[in-house]
């Protein structure tokens, strides 16, 4: 009986539909759609119930895609949703529903029977909207044509994210089956432990071509989207076609020993000329330990770099410059007024502090800021950034008031960035950024009691301070070309003993180069207790220098790291206390972020000066930020938030967001097969520890595919017709 009731739904759609390109009167519609629900009482219920709860919700879609005699169809429809609100009040009568086993029965043959309706409707439209495309339709008027002036093809959003068509639709029926194969052994967790050893023993006895061939049909497919940047063009445009744009990544990654990781890590982290004696105010975080050298311990969904030396600095910094050139596809000898590539002047880069110089320096950088809080705390009281406290000039003068005539400490004072509103920074960070400052001599502060200079940065060599120029050079020229080509550049976040340094540094390159619109973007990880303070003072700095603010949230990646580590070092532990906080802490932080576009909005500036990338593979995080969205006005025309998701994960969130013409990326891996292997670990791990996701994802697989099976589409290919927002 299911089956008869599913054919009947079908029909009614489909003679809806197919009516609309025939020769035949609305009169034959009308009949048709009639007859095909008219198979007696208790049917007709049945019938009636499953067509209006499918069609209801998809009445829109058919207008928008069908021609001039869908309006007929539309007035059956109307019909059919007032016969289903009356048969589901005579089926709320207790005369008519005394059997509750087939009333059960029915129920979930009405579900079935739904989805499959869902189905035949969202086909019949789409074989419409292609119709419509080339020839004209019979019973399309002229004025119905579009024109250049249409709005791009935009799906209907399925906030559940329940919806396989919408998910897979840009995936052919071979990339299904190869990505439930794949999802099917990261759920092994035997398998997925030993997996890199597993790789090894393939790569030896298959040989190289074949590890290859056997990599590119499994893991390398799903996760990877070419070897380079010429190779990857066919996926980028096949995603845009889909309405889903790139944040590029060239993820070619070391595979070395832990004790090669640990030997790197502790010779790059000192300073040639730090003494034995270390400073009464050194912080023990900001300080090198060898049982914790190799950076890699415990993260599997991050990628770590480990300093060598200047020359493969220098490589990496000419790596992400491959990749701004992949995103923009502009050639630097024939510049163009527009990015003409595969993005359109929408892509993203990915790059990471640590790759760009010694990670001795962002220690020691990091140390200087944390102990200028302190300072600050200790001058003034309070708590927090140095901005926070609100302090002017004329308020530290009198703190130095009783130093008396001191040439140092009004050198200090003249050095000190502010504005009418109060103190930013206690040093010159601009002329850090700018290449031209050494840093021994930038950060002293005068003792409040003695008056004499006092050095917060330990010791650093002359080499050093050049390793420091050089790596500001890099990013210099990265943010530089990044700019020239139209591209964004997501700086991203590490762990909290580099990350103060990385967002100073970030937050500098946003005050240089963020000026008509947002180029740089910072990271911020809310599984930190202090991530939505943070978040706020940067908001703050932005608003009160005025520079566009870029901000990709996540929830992190270094979590059981951080913790080991505190405990170990014996500093305070710097994560939440559990999921649910730092679901709580992204949450809010959002919401912060959301207010405050929402306020540019309603006192007519541009709402584009706070810009965040939502980068979460949680689909209540997602949904949160849709219904804020929706709740204060904000569009996704606005252009103001964006949604992120890997490559090969969650493709049931990011290609429904994307075909609803939300701001929708991918984080798009690339390289030699070989070289990504530790990519593809870390990717197996990651899956591992999100078996619920996975479940999810292979229910929507195994639907789509048992969908493509029994309809005869195994050939199918993709065919979009979106334009990304």
């Amino acid at each position: 009986m299911a089956q008869l009731r599913s054919v009947s739904s079908q029909r009614t759609i489909k003679l809806v539909y197919y009516s609309c390109n025939s020769p035949s009167s609305s009169r034959s519609l009308v009949a048709a759609t009639a007859a095909a629900t008219n198979n007696g009482k208790c049917n007709q219920k049945r019938a009636l119930h499953t067509n209006a709860a499918a069609l209801s919700g998809k009445a829109a879609l058919l207008s928008s895609t069908s021609n001039s005699s869908s309006v007929y169809a539309l007035d059956v429809l109307n019909g059919l949703r007032h016969q289903q609100r009356r048969q589901l009040q005579l089926s709320q009568s207790p005369f008519l529903c005394s059997n509750v086993g087939v009333g059960a029965r029915s129920l979930h043959s009405a579900v079935n029977d739904q989805q499959q309706a869902e189905v035949a409707l969202a086909e019949a439209t789409e074989d419409n909207r292609r119709a419509g495309g080339g020839k004209q339709g019979q019973c399309e008027s002229k004025s119905a044509q579009p024109n250049a002036g249409d709005q791009p093809q935009r799906d209907p959003l399925d906030v559940s994210f329940n919806d396989p068509i919408a998910a897979f639709k840009s995936k052919t029926t071979w990339e299904l089956v190869r990505a439930y194969m794949v999802y099917m052994i990261c759920s092994s967790e035997k398998l997925v432990e030993h997996n890199m050893k597993l790789l090894k023993v393939a790569r030896t006895l298959l040989g190289a071509k074949l590890f290859v061939l056997l990599m590119k049909s499994s893991f390398y497919g799903h996760f990877v989207a070419g070897e380079n940047r010429h190779t990857i063009v066919p996926a980028l445009e096949r995603l845009r076609s889909f309405g889903v744009k790139p944040i590029l990544d060239y993820s070619v990654e070391e595979d070395i020993t832990q004790e090669e990781a640990e030997k790197r890590e502790v010779e790059s982290s000192v300073s040639s000329a730090e003494d034995n004696v270390k400073d009464a105010g050194a912080l023990p975080q900001y300080h090198v330990d060898k049982s914790f050298a190799d950076r890699r311990y415990k993260v599997s969904s991050a990628r770590t770099y480990f300093y060598l030396n200047e020359a493969t600095c220098e490589r990496n910094m000419e790596t992400f410059i491959k990749c701004l050139e992949a995103v923009s596809d502009d050639d630097a000898k024939e510049p163009r007024a527009l990015a003409q590539g595969a993005t359109f002047g929408t892509g993203i880069t990915a790059i990471k502090l640590t790759a760009l110089g010694r990670p001795q320096l962002l220690l020691q950088l990091s140390e200087v800021i944390m102990r200028t809080r302190k300072y600050m705390e200790a001058l003034v009281g309070g708590q927090g950034n140095v901005l926070t406290h609100h302090k002017t000039i004329k308020d530290l003068e009198q703190y130095y008031a009783g130093i008396g005539d001191n040439k140092d400490v009004q050198t200090f004072l003249k050095n000190v960035t502010s504005d009418k509103e109060g103190i930013l920074h206690l040093f010159p960070w601009s002329g850090i950024v700018d290449e031209d400052s050494q840093l021994s001599d930038t950060f002293r502060v005068p003792d409040p009691i003695t008056g004499q200079m006092r050095r917060l940065i330990s010791q650093i060599s002359p080499k050093e301070e050049e390793m420091f120029r050089n790596m500001i050079r890099r990013l210099n020229t990265i943010v530089k070309t990044a700019a020239e080509l139209d591209v964004r550049i997501m700086i991203d976040a590490e762990q909290t003993y580099f990350q103060p340094a990385i967002s100073r540094i970030t937050l500098e390159m946003m005050r240089k180069y963020n000026k008509e619109k947002a180029i740089v973007f910072n990271t911020y990880q809310c599984y930190l207790r202090e991530a939505y303070h943070e978040v706020v003072t940067d908001l703050e700095q932005a608003k009160r220098q005025n520079f566009y603010f870029g901000a990709k949230l996540v929830r992190g990646a270094y979590m059981d790291q951080e913790r080991a580590r505190a405990s170990a070092l014996g500093y305070a532990d710097p994560v939440n206390p559990n999921y649910e906080a730092t679901t709580d802490m992204y949450h809010k932080t959002l919401a912060e972020c959301l207010r405050r576009i929402k306020v540019l909005k309603d006192v007519g500036d541009d709402a584009r000066k706070i810009g965040i990338m939502v980068a979460s593979h949680n689909e209540d995080t997602v949904r949160f930020a849709i219904e804020n969205m929706k709740s204060i006005g904000i569009s996704p025309e606005d252009k103001v938030i964006c949604f992120g998701q890997l490559l090969g994960m969650c493709d049931y969130i990011t290609f429904p967001l994307g075909q609803a013409g939300y701001s929708a990326y991918k984080y798009i891996p690339y390289g030699p097969v070989e070289e990504v292997l530790p990519y593809l670990s870390r990717r197996a791990q990651e899956n591992k520890g999100v078996l619920k996701k996975i479940k999810k994802e292979k229910r929507l697989l195994a639907a789509e595919i048992r969908r493509r099976l029994f309809r005869g589409q195994l050939f199918y290919k993709p065919k979009g017709n979106y334009v990304p927002i």
